[in-house]
């Protein structure tokens, strides 16, 4: 990456590698993807309250989506006591 100072201040080259299309064949855009797609390839963002733990949670979404296999990453937990 190359940079120009002007003023005091760098100004980044953005280089772009290539402009070709991506090969329908290896996948398309998340916004041309319909809901079945999105839903095995993608991700929810949960911001879980205090209350329900977070196999509940699963379940629940498992069972609302209508999906085989559903999982979660770290923690859904909220604070717990005596954690800040």
């Amino acid at each position: 990456m190359s940079y120009e100072v002007v003023d005091g201040l760098a100004k980044r080259e953005i280089l772009i590698r290539d402009e070709e299309e991506t090969d329908p064949r290896y996948g398309k855009p998340p916004e041309q993807r319909n809901i079945k797609e999105l839903f095995k390839l993608g991700v929810i963002n949960l911001d879980k309250p205090i209350g329900p733990s977070s196999h509940e949670v699963t379940a629940w979404l498992k069972r609302i989506l209508e999906v085989e296999k559903i999982a979660h990453a770290g923690t859904l937990e909220g604070l717990s006591p005596g954690k800040s």
